[in-house]
């Protein structure tokens, strides 16, 4: 067996699948729920959108903390909509496909939130950071993306996208956004470099 081959067969410890197995009992007894009541997985997937606006909302009118709180209950949702979907037997391409562009979606909109906040007190600093958070947080996903397209495994990085949604979450609660920013920008365009550096590594044996 190849070392591509190897790589691609070993999924690796994430800090996102093991929130998703510890959980899972509670995620599959909501999502039971919202099923029964007649939700569909795609449209928890698109108020998990409408969630973060709300959020971005609160955040450009400077209200942090609650801004925060709100997304506690919006975090949820990039979940139940798998778990719906998986009890439902209603897996599809396009609801994959769909949630990953909401995702992209409700992380961008979260940030203009704060970008009209920090506009709105002239920090210059914080609009820089805001931009570098973005571009940061799409090439993590881009990058694993493109990766897979062209069958490599990127499936590595410090800072995935639960792990952005949980520094992010806790810092807003806490009301000090501009450390969520700073550690956003810093690590999430690190993480990109790890899985460029970790296709070149699959690529140099193939």
């Amino acid at each position: 067996m190849s070392e591509i081959e190897e790589t691609k067969q070993k999924e690796g410890w994430s800090f996102e699948s093991f929130m998703r197995k510890t959980f899972k009992g509670l995620l599959d007894a909501i999502a039971g729920f919202l099923l029964k009541i007649g939700l569909t997985p795609n449209a928890v997937t698109l108020f998990g959108v409408a969630f973060s606006a709300g959020v971005a909302v609160l955040l450009a009118l400077g209200h942090i903390t609650w801004g925060g709180i709100l997304m506690v209950l919006a975090a949820p949702m990039d979940a139940l909509d798998g778990s719906m979907a998986r009890l439902s037997g209603k897996v599809s391409n396009f609801g994959a496909f769909l949630d990953s562009v909401t995702d992209r979606y409700s992380e961008m909109i979260i940030l203009a939130g704060l970008l009209v906040y920090f506009i709105g007190q002239s920090n210059t600093t914080a609009i820089l950071l805001i931009f570098a958070a973005a571009v940061g947080s799409i090439l993590v996903s881009y990058t694993k993306a493109r990766a897979e397209s062209l069958e490599y495994n990127a499936k590595v990085g410090i800072l995935t996208r639960v792990e952005r949604v949980i520094v992010l979450d806790v810092c807003l609660i806490f009301n000090i956004p501009i450390v969520a920013l700073w550690i956003l920008a810093i690590l999430a365009n690190f993480t990109a470099l790890q899985r460029i550096f970790f296709v070149w590594k699959q690529a140099k044996h193939s």
